[in-house]
């Protein structure tokens, strides 16, 4: 059996940007983990260095949590790449870093996988960041346009090319919808952002977006697209007309879409982001350990309120690693970002949901049963 063999892969990732120099941690000592409070945020400290890839739509939650993590714990360090919700899953089961952030959780080949990297039981997932999808476009005067699933779905096929079309001027009455192009802008890489949207454009217009449900963009639809969050938002901010759909916290000055669900149309907000995930299904992966978290959203749901376009972006965990060191770290931190303060914290910085207490729970459990590898 081979067990985590970090940095056997690190050119799978940007050496540059995580400064991997050694198996496991570049300076662990042998302190003892951080136990946490009645928040769950770190008490004690650990030391050494935690390395961690993938999506990059927790870029600002991140910033947020390398910052409170640091705090609490000096002597460690926290190093993070957005390159992406498949470049980190593939770096984390090559065994390049210690964990990873993937707006999807892993599928049953990859389960497979994280046994040659993270032992017999292999890896698992915890919702660590829980946020709406925007579908945001650039188009001056314009900051809400209403549009139901179909039209959506029908603005990113290619099949309504127009603002002023008469789909979006039946459903936004007083708002002066110009006669522009509208140009979409999508990922240009394997992105959990992508693979969340389409699934959305999937359960809730079934007839429109016959497409398979993937992290890859459709290759039969043309469109412009762009390398990641920031790529895209760039790109819309650039090109009047424009819409993409993204993460809320980089949203920006960018205009937002009003989501119709039931006979409401749903603005994005946390509290709406959360409602959508109380109505979510535990996925069942075969091959998924007992402690694994991972879940099915109800896209086409009428609930009101609830907004259906979101996102779970998940922290990948080994269930053991290699030494005493490495598993205090990866606790520490684990412990932390799903806290009370740690999702606070994310939340000020990036907008997000914050977990509920029974999510947080039932995270902390299995972040405990991390254990070094026999």
């Amino acid at each position: 059996m081979k067990v985590l063999r970090f940095g056997r892969a690190a050119a799978v990732i940007s050496v540059a940007a995580l400064a991997l120099t050694a198996c496991g941690t570049d300076s662990a000592t042998d302190e003892p983990a951080a136990t946490t409070g009645e928040n769950g945020a770190a008490e004690s400290t650990v030391t050494g260095t935690l390395t961690g890839a993938g999506a990059s739509s927790q870029g600002a939650a991140m910033t947020a949590w390398q910052s409170g993590f640091t705090a609490a714990n000096p002597d460690a360090t926290l190093q993070y790449s957005p390159d992406g919700s498949g470049a980190g899953r593939e770096a984390f089961l090559a065994g390049g870093v210690q964990f990873a952030g993937s707006d999807a959780y892993l599928d049953e080949e990859e389960h497979a996988a994280a046994v040659e990297v993270c032992g017999p039981e292999g890896a698992f997932n915890i919702p660590a960041y829980i946020a709406p999808i925007a579908v945001a476009f650039n188009l001056p005067g314009v900051d809400e346009v209403n549009m139901d699933a179909e039209t959506i779905a029908s603005v990113f096929r290619g099949d309504i090319t127009n603002w002023n079309d008469e789909a979006l001027v039946a459903q936004n009455e007083g708002v002066d919808l110009p006669d522009l192009a509208i140009t979409v802008v999508h990922r240009s890489d394997e992105s959990g952002t992508t693979e969340n949207f389409v699934d959305y454009l999937s359960q809730a217009a079934p007839e429109v977006w016959t497409d398979e449900v993937s992290g890859d963009w459709p290759a039969e639809i043309v469109a412009e697209n762009a390398q990641g969050t920031n790529g895209v938002v760039s790109t819309t901010s650039g090109t009047e007309g424009a819409i993409t759909y993204t993460d809320a916290s980089a949203v920006g000055d960018l205009g937002q879409v009003l989501v119709q669900v039931g006979e409401e149309n749903v603005a994005l907000t946390p509290e709406a982001a959360s409602l959508a995930v109380e109505v979510a299904e535990p996925a069942e992966v075969e091959g998924a350990p007992e402690v694994d978290m991972s879940y099915n959203l109800t896209r086409d749901t009428t609930e009101s309120g609830a907004y259906p376009i979101v996102l779970i972006s998940y922290h990948v965990y080994c269930t053991t690693y290699a030494d005493q060191e490495t598993v205090d770290l990866v606790k520490a931190f684990g412990s932390y970002a799903i806290s009370e303060e740690g999702q606070a914290d994310a939340a000020d910085s990036a907008g997000n949901a914050p977990i509920s207490e029974t999510l947080r729970e039932q995270a902390q459990a299995a972040i405990d049963s991390i254990t070094v590898a026999s």
